[in-house]
């Protein structure tokens, strides 16, 4: 059984895999596990220059997966009861957070469906290089779930007027339009996303490790003026999956039917 990431390191660079196929890679507890532990791995590698985020052929990420949570859907929590999804949840915040302080230059290579969770990861990108069919998304508030962990990553990427519209419409972008939008640096033809990302770790190289690291300190100052909403944003996401409109809503989604909130023409 494939590990669900996996790390290849060639000289100063690693390639980190979000690697489950059968599932568009989706965010897994332990391939969240995985991220944690590379973070905290790569902060201590001096000799560590660059990181590529990528997925396994067939997408980045399609978002977080329930995975033994499903049963949790539209069922309340019993009182004086500590919830799993709310530690679940806070975990992939911790992820995000650091995957922004990480030291060395983070590039996500996307080569087709980046949504929800995974457009999170996107956000906390360095720079993204996409292929033209690649799609970006976050269509959390149409399944009936708030976007929590990725709210503040996609409105210190995008600013708030893209950030809203995202958000609160569930919109989805092809990579011309997400590079309009500011969340992808470049687009590369299909088929060519190894050949891009090579060009532009070269012309990377052109950055003094040092001087990377120390100037990313600086930004994430500037960062860390926005509010740590991971605590929040975990016991939001959980109330809203043990809610109804959840329950609704994704049932709705596996059926390919219209939530019942969208009016009938």
């Amino acid at each position: 059984m494939s590990k669900p990431f996996t790390v290849d390191r060639h000289g100063d660079t690693e390639t980190w895999t979000l690697n489950d196929p059968a599932s568009r890679n989706a965010l897994s507890d332990a391939m969240v596990l995985g991220l944690a532990e590379a973070c905290v791995r790569a902060r201590q590698d001096a000799a560590l220059r660059f990181i590529v985020l990528t997925g396994a052929p067939g997408a980045f990420s399609a978002g977080g997966s329930l995975g033994g949570f499903s049963s949790a859907i539209g069922q309340p929590l019993e009182p004086g009861t500590d919830d799993p999804l709310v530690t679940m949840n806070r975990a992939f915040g911790d992820v995000l957070h650091a995957l922004c302080d990480l030291p060395q230059l983070l590039l996500c290579a996307v080569d087709g469906a980046a949504m929800g969770g995974g457009f999170g990861l996107v956000c906390c990108a360095d720079h993204v290089i996409a292929t033209e069919r690649s799609v970006f998304g976050t269509p959390e508030v149409t399944l009936g779930l708030p976007p929590a962990q990725i709210a503040p990553f996609v409105w210190m990427r995008l600013g708030e007027v893209a950030a809203r519209q995202c958000l609160l419409q569930g919109l989805s972008f092809r990579a011309e339009a997400a590079m309009q939008l500011g969340l992808v640096d470049e687009v590369a033809d299909d088929g060519t996303l190894d050949a891009a990302l090579k060009e532009r770790l070269q012309r990377l190289r052109r950055a003094a490790p040092g001087a990377v690291a120390s100037t990313k300190r600086l930004l994430q100052r500037l960062r860390g003026d926005a509010p740590d909403l991971r605590d929040t944003a975990a016991h939001a996401f959980a109330s809203a999956l043990r809610g109804p409109e959840a329950a609704a809503g994704l049932a709705a989604f596996a059926k390919k039917q219209a939530a019942p909130w969208v009016e009938k023409p």
